[in-house]
C-alpha cells in the first residue's frame, strides 16, 4: 500500500491541485497523492487546468474537497501550500511528516486573461520545481 501525501490549501482550487497533479506525475507509482482545502471553493480553476495541460498533466477530472474527508484514513505526509491552510491544518491519523511550502495564489491575479495566465504559469513552474525535487528525494530514500 502506497503512503498517502495530502496537499492542502484554503480553497483547493489552484495551488493544491497543481501540486497534486505534478507530484502524482512524478511519484504516483510510489505515493497516493491527494489534495483538499480548509474552505473548498467547490471548483478547480480553469486556468490551473490549462496551465497543467501545457506540461502534459490532466487535472480536468479533479474536484474540490474538504480536508475533513481525510481524517478517517491514514495520511503519512501533509504538505500545506498556503499560510491559511498551514494554520488551520489538523493532525491526521498516522501522520508522520508535515511540510509547509507556500506559493502565491494565482486565483488572485488581475489583468487580462493572458496576464492572469502568466501568473498561473509562474506559480505552476515554482510548484513543479519543489514537488519534483520532493519526489526525487522520496525515490532516493527508497
Amino acid at each position: 500500500m502506497k503512503p498517502t501525501v495530502l496537499i492542502l490549501c484554503t480553497g483547493n482550487s489552484c495551488r493544491s491541485h497543481m501540486a497534486e497533479g505534478i507530484l502524482r506525475a512524478a511519484a504516483g507509482d510510489l505515493l497516493d497523492v491527494q489534495s483538499a482545502g480548509s474552505k473548498p471553493a467547490g471548483y478547480v480553476h480553469p486556468l490551473a487546468i490549462k496551465a497543467l495541460a501545457e506540461i502534459g498533466i490532466d487535472i480536468s477530472g479533479h474536484h474540490s474537497k474538504h480536508m475533513d474527508e481525510f481524517l478517517a484514513g491514514e495520511v503519512e505526509t501533509v504538505i500545506t501550500v498556503c499560510g491559511n491552510a498551514d494554520q488551520a491544518c489538523p493532525a491526521f491519523p498516522g501522520q508522520m511528516n508535515r511540510h509547509h511550502w507556500g506559493f502565491d495564489d494565482p486565483a488572485h491575479a488581475t489583468g487580462t486573461e493572458d496576464e492572469q495566465f502568466a501568473v498561473f504559469r509562474r506559480v505552476r513552474d515554482e510548484i513543479r520545481r519543489v514537488f519534483e525535487a520532493y519526489a526525487a528525494g522520496r525515490r532516493d530514500a527508497k
